[in-house]
């Protein structure tokens, strides 16, 4: 590094809760970003404490009032997005198809609706931040690029999809193995 200050940017983790072809989705409220538009229940690690796997189980039960045990967490895809004034974040989102509890509302000074909607018709009114990480998740795609443009609006609009998936390798099955990692070294 040449003297100049290490780039960083927020981590968000972003809960697909399923139910059959369905999404929950919660409408932002009040002084936060995005008010009134619609988003997958989601927040930000507290701390080097916390990894994202921990930060969904919390915020899942902090937004929605659901209990997500750590076995039913699954990854679905990352997405490195950059808001219209260039601020930028990268965010997980995890699917989750198993929890205990009823999800509702559990933060109505951030959130005032919460409902179940299709998968494949999200409403209109979308964040296009999360509506980019759905779109790739339904695609099949583990890594994503959403990089809005100066005068892009927040809400999804069709005429300014920015979404891009990176590619990604597909070992065979037989190369998939649940075993630690070992790293190659030449001899």
């Amino acid at each position: 590094m040449s003297g100049r200050q290490r780039y960083t940017v927020p981590v968000d983790v972003h809960l697909i809760l399923r139910r059959d072809s369905e999404v929950l989705v919660s409408r932002r409220a009040g002084a936060v970003y995005a008010a009134g538009l619609w988003h997958l229940p989601s927040g930000h690690l507290d701390g080097p404490h916390e990894d994202v796997a921990d930060a969904l189980i919390r915020e899942a039960r902090e937004e929605t009032g659901v209990v997500v045990d750590r076995a039913d967490v699954r990854a679905a895809v990352t997405v490195h997005h950059r808001e219209p004034g260039g601020s930028a974040r990268v965010g997980f989102f995890f699917e989750v198809r198993r929890w205990t509890g009823e999800p509702r509302v559990m933060e109505p000074d951030v959130c005032d609706a919460m409902t179940w909607v299709p998968l494949d018709a999200l409403p209109d009114g979308t964040v296009a931040y999360c509506r980019a990480g759905l779109e790739a998740y339904r695609a099949g795609e583990h890594l994503a690029v959403h990089f809005l443009r100066p005068g892009d609006p927040i809400a999804h609009d069709p005429a300014a999809d920015r979404l891009q998936a990176v590619p990604g390798v597909n070992p065979l099955p037989a190369q998939r193995s649940s075993a630690p990692l070992e790293t190659h070294r030449e001899q």
